[in-house]
């Protein structure tokens, strides 16, 4: 039997009439009062305007199956009763136009095929016990009946009418994408200008310095291009790539711990608005004019902030005399402007105040840009700037996966074999603290460049790193170069620790992050005479020369400046002058200030047993002494215990039992400090039991510190809360999936979390198989780099019914009807994507944040239509 037999041979005099009974007469303007028009309200057997019964329907489709078997001899072929079967099934997929969410339309636009395999869709069990010619006979006739009610919507009065007003829908829409795209277009008096002033921003932030790249056969600069590796950020109730925090946005504090990638980030969004390659998920950045405002640069010496006019020219930008007379103010007036403001952590915690109101007055005459600003996250309380419409989110962790394909680059731009690399990954995954430290790309480079360096052998704990990376950068870097000449300038590995760290000494005690060029000199000038073996090879320029050209810590990032290729090593090198110079109680004194955090706890790793003593029990002392710094104070001791090599005991209980008495944790800002303690800080996290049940923040809290601590020590503490039904804290422990052990964080969590308005995230196939090995689940969120093919690969596709598609596979969506139970897909995809979803799927406006909240995900994601496929 031919399929194509059957519909040529249904007359339209036999089928239109049928097919009419199933509608309702229309009104006088009926449809376009009821917008949008759907398929259900239309139906003559449901609803008010019921006019057509069950029984009604029934005899449509046993008319519908009895013409096509006559016509085409099916009769002979088929039994009496499996021809009834047909017919019920035919009228089981017609009653399921009452269930679906469509507008006629869209039904329109889908064409009578697409539509009839939705219906089908909707009535799986329709066709059960079916031989292979009744399937046949169903489908055909089915699709057949559909045409013809495809037909039948295009000939309502109301059609046209709709179909108008759909389209001046969408005109409207491209005109305000075009009148966006135009207002985005510079004038041609200023096009020379921007285009010069693009070509300096792709040259000045293009490249990245890559630790330890320079000891291989390969040059120590990265392309930003090659070495950009997209993290994540997160909020109460979001997460999404770093790269699209003002993609649904304007106004974003981003926090991340020292060497996350802020200012990484801040570099890769100004260069790719610069050079407008902007692939489709960064489309949101076409036409702007990136500001880069790194603080420590503007608030040099004492500073004042500037002014817009003056934004090029306190960064050094070569070309700032040339623009044109009142550009910035265009450009700030047209909401052109990508402003990037950069360490707010890195001037005096006296300042930020300042700072703050400078942000705000900015804000308030030019509110129409798009603005990121960045921090340390003890630098700047919470809600710090939300008064002002900012959005507060933190820099996560490097996955297992980013610390792979970091691992991956450094090795591959090293010129390195990949042997190395699979060994370093190896030792990673085996040993918990280096897995730890490896989190973020600062520690990820310096532990492929020591792993490389001495040949796999690497030291243990932080400070054997830093100790290792400095003579590797000291020392070593020059003479297995063999950079010396003869009369060069020589100074030893001890020497040059002795001279930068009174550098980085000196910037600490007086807040900077960067240090005039003279003032660098000077200091030189009055620590070189204790120093005679140095002091007889060059004047102190020429040792201040020596030493940023040499060293390799410390460079020029504008012309009369000097600073430290990273925040870190000024630290480090800073607690170790502290300790050397017996500087006990100045640091006590200074413990409360956010930027003197980690030399405090440098300074406990540089410290011997009696000053390790002193440090720790003056920071105890002090904090029972204060009760504004106190909560701060303790929570600093606690975390200086990972650096306390050999402590004594009853030390070690005071700090531990003062951490312990501020826990359960009741803010994200509490928790994030938690975190910071590290490892330890998870054995005293209490269980759900211990927590009384009218504080439920406080357990989602506690959940919160524990996956901010990204080693499988969390795991326990985290399946402990793997039955609580908060939303909050199951969208947490599922978030985190992979900064674990893939199989056991889905075995001791995963596999116990209750499904319900839970999206399950999958970055990568592992996570798939793991869940399909717990029997799929019905809600997924597609957050990894999948192929279409290698999703339906691994994934169960009778599991899913609602998907959450926040990438994009490329390619078009017809595997997206591989999921028979399929009911919603959520759509998180650029503008420019939207030509590649299914008709039935309208995205609007620039990717936002889906759905966290109790309830359906579609009744808080209003810029998308869901529509089951």
């Amino acid at each position: 039997m031919e399929p194509a037999a059957i519909g040529a041979r249904l007359a339209s005099s036999v089928v239109a009439p049928l097919i009419k009974k199933l509608f309702v007469a229309e009104g006088p303007g009926a449809g376009l009062v009821d917008n949008p028009v759907r398929v259900s309200r239309l139906l003559s057997f449901t609803g008010e305007k019921r006019t057509l019964s069950e029984t009604d329907l029934h005899k449509i489709a046993r008319e519908l199956v009895a013409r096509a078997a006559q016509s085409t001899g099916v009769a002979e072929q088929l039994p009496a009763y499996e021809r009834r079967a047909v017919a019920h099934a035919v009228a089981d997929s017609l009653r399921a136009m009452d269930s679906i969410d469509m507008e006629d339309v869209q039904a329109v636009q889908l064409g009578h095929m697409a539509f009839a395999q939705h219906l089908r869709a909707q009535s799986r069990s329709a066709t059960l016990g079916l031989s292979n010619d009744a399937v046949l006979l169903y489908v055909s006739v089915l699709d057949t009946a559909c045409l013809h009610i495809v037909h039948f919507f295009t000939q309502r009065s109301t059609f046209v009418a709709r179909t108008l007003v759909e389209q001046s829908r969408r005109i409207e829409e491209l005109s305000i994408k075009i009148d966006t795209l135009i207002a985005r277009t510079p004038s041609p008096a200023d096009a020379p200008f921007e285009e010069r002033y693009a070509q300096y921003i792709a040259s000045k932030h293009g490249k990245l310095t890559i630790f330890g790249l320079d000891l291989a056969e390969s040059p120590g600069i990265w392309p930003l291009d090659t070495a950009y590796l997209s993290l994540d950020a997160v909020g109460d109730t979001t997460h999404l790539p770093a790269d699209q925090i003002l993609a649904g946005r304007h106004r974003v504090l981003l926090r991340g711990v020292a060497g996350s990638g802020k200012t990484t980030l801040i570099q890769w969004l100004a260069v790719s608005t610069a050079q407008k390659n902007l692939d489709e998920r960064l489309l949101y950045l076409y036409g702007l004019v990136p500001f880069v405002l790194p603080l420590r640069t503007l608030t040099r010496g004492g500073a004042k902030l500037p002014t817009p006019d003056e934004f090029l020219s306190e960064v050094s930008c070569p070309i700032a005399a040339l623009q044109p007379a009142g550009w910035f103010d265009r450009v700030l007036r047209s909401g052109r402007g990508l402003i990037l403001v950069d360490g707010i952590d890195e001037i005096p915690e006296s300042e930020r105040q300042g700072a703050r109101r400078w942000l705000q007055d900015l804000v308030a005459t030019y509110p129409r840009n798009r603005w990121l600003v960045t921090s340390r996250p003890s630098a700047v309380r919470e809600n710090w700037l939300t008064g002002d419409d900012f959005a507060e989110l933190d820099l996560a962790a490097m996955s297992r996966d980013n610390i792979a394909a970091f691992v991956e680059r450094w090795h591959k731009a090293a010129g390195i074999g990949d042997q190395y690399a699979q060994d370093l990954m190896r030792a990673i995954r085996a040993k918990q603290d280096l897995a730890r430290l490896a989190t973020n790309p600062l520690m990820c480079a310096l532990i492929c460049a020591l792993h490389q360096d001495r040949r796999g052998y690497l030291p243990d704990g932080r400070k054997e790193i830093y100790d290792a990376a400095l003579s590797m950068l000291l020392s070593r870097r020059d003479r297995e170069r063999g950079i010396h000449k003869p009369g060069a300038i020589r100074i030893g590995e001890a020497h040059l620790v002795q001279l930068i760290q009174k550098l980085a000494y000196w910037m600490i005690r007086n807040g900077r992050s960067e240090m005039d060029r003279g003032d660098a000199v000077r200091l030189l000038d009055h620590a070189l005479p204790t120093m005679p073996k140095v002091a007889e090879q060059g004047s102190p320029e020429e040792i201040y020369r020596h030493l940023v050209v040499r060293s390799g810590l410390l460079r020029e990032p504008t012309a009369g400046a000097m600073d430290f290729i990273h925040r870190t090593f000024q630290d480090y090198l800073g607690a170790r002058a502290a300790v050397e110079g017996l500087d006990f109680d100045f640091l006590i004194a200074h413990a409360h200030l956010d930027q003197w955090e980690d030399v405090i706890r440098m300074s406990v790793a540089h410290a011997r047993f009696m000053e390790r003593t002193r440090l720790l029990t003056g920071l105890v002392a002090r904090g029972d002494a204060s009760e504004k710094e106190g909560r701060r104070l303790h929570l600093l001791a606690a975390a200086c215990l990972e650096h306390a090599t050999e402590l004594d005991p009853d030390v070690r209980d005071e700090v531990q039992r003062r951490a312990a008495a501020l826990i359960p944790p009741q803010s994200a800002e509490q928790a994030r400090a938690l975190a910071e303690v590290g490892p330890v800080v998870l054995d005293l996290l209490p269980g759900p039991a211990d927590i009384p049940p009218d504080s439920p923040d406080r357990a989602y809290f506690t959940v919160l510190t524990a996956t901010r601590i990204a080693t499988d020590a969390a795991i326990p503490v985290l399946a402990l809360y793997r039955d609580e039904p908060d939303l909050r804290i199951r969208t947490e422990l599922a978030r985190v999936w992979n900064r674990f052990d893939c199989d056991r964080y889905g075995e001791e969590v995963i596999a116990h979390l209750s499904p319900e308005f839970l999206y399950f995230p999958v970055s990568n196939t592992r996570e798939l198989r793991v869940l399909r090995r717990f029997g799929g689940r019905p809600r997924l969120k597609i957050s990894g780099s999948f192929s279409p093919e290698e999703f339906l690969r691994v994934c169960d596709r009778e599991s899913p019914h609602d998907l959450w598609v926040e990438v994009d596979p490329g390619g078009t969506w017809e595997w997206l009807s591989a999921f028979p139970n399929l009911r919603t897909v959520y759509f998180e995809v650029p503008v420019s994507t939207a030509e590649t979803v299914p008709r039935s799927v309208r995205v609007v406006g620039e990717p936002i944040a889906p759905p966290t909240t109790s309830g359906t995900a579609a009744e808080s994601w209003d810029d998308v239509d869901s529509l089951g496929t």
